[in-house]
């Protein structure tokens, strides 16, 4: 049977949701009427328009950026050789289950609050997002391994593949998928993350310094402004990694590749 539904393009679907959104909003504020209380759209952006000429607000948005790519970064790195130790050797495994446990299941306020004991303020966002993104990592990326074809994986050993070529033509294409989402899920939670620590914290030249401040001072559209930064800063930052995995990714099987054709692996 035809399908009559009418579809439209998903970039028309998302604009005609935001707008709908933002007239929900404004429709609030003037039911409101009190700015204290919601300031509207357009008194938001007009905030964050004065805010953006700013030098110091250019430095807050590098620092919250520098912060949660370093605690991504790190959890990744972390994530990936702690998998790929859990997988070879399976008392890793058993050794950081409990921790993973416990990260999970304690609150992320509870956290950046021993943290502050232990750490001066601009480390605490870093350790908080590596704590928030390490389990999503290590989790993913020891499913992507362990759901790998064990008949590839004879065949290889068979064969006698070289390390490299184990990961990169049989393990490799398990991972991606698992990583990949680990990345987009794992960014996010580095954001949400970071920039509660630096609320918490205080922390010098950051976003949530200034949400903070806006919040001390009762500056209702500058809470709004900040936050909006936020949101814009964290939806472009997981597209331009994953973007940058695929382009990677790409590159990395078409070297592969070419590799394999001049050196192919032996039987012996």
């Amino acid at each position: 049977m035809r399908d009559n539904k009418r579809k439209f393009p998903r970039g028309i679907s998302l604009a005609l949701a935001a707008l709908f959104w933002l007239a929900v909003w404004e429709a609030a504020s003037l039911a409101v009427n009190l700015e204290f209380l919601l300031p509207s759209p357009v008194r938001v952006a007009e905030r964050l328009a004065v805010l953006a000429r700013e030098a110091e607000f250019w430095g807050a948005a590098g620092g919250s950026m520098l912060r949660v790519l370093l605690g991504f970064l790190f959890a990744f790195l972390a994530g990936v050789l702690g998998a790929a130790l859990a997988f070879r050797f399976s008392p890793v495994a058993a050794l950081l289950s409990p921790v993973l446990r416990i990260v999970k299941a304690t609150p992320v306020a509870s956290f950046i609050l021993l943290a502050l004991v232990w750490i001066p303020s601009p480390g605490v966002p870093v350790f908080t997002s590596f704590l928030m993104v390490f389990p999503i990592v290590f989790g993913n990326v020891l499913s992507g391994m362990q759901s790998t074809d064990r008949n590839l994986i004879e065949m290889g050993r068979m064969y006698r593949f070289s390390p490299l070529s184990m990961l990169r033509q049989i393990y490799l294409p398990s991972i991606v998928p698992y990583l990949t989402a680990a990345c987009g899920t794992g960014l996010g939670l580095a954001w949400k993350a970071g920039v509660a620590a630096e609320v918490l914290a205080n922390t010098r030249l950051s976003l949530g310094g200034k949400i903070y401040a806006a919040k001390i001072y009762f500056e209702t559209p500058d809470l709004f402004a900040w936050t909006a930064v936020v949101i814009a800063m964290s939806v472009a930052l997981e597209k331009l990694v994953l973007l940058l995995m695929r382009r990677l990714l790409r590159i990395f099987h078409l070297e592969a590749a070419h590799a394999d054709r001049g050196t192919p692996d032996k039987a012996l």
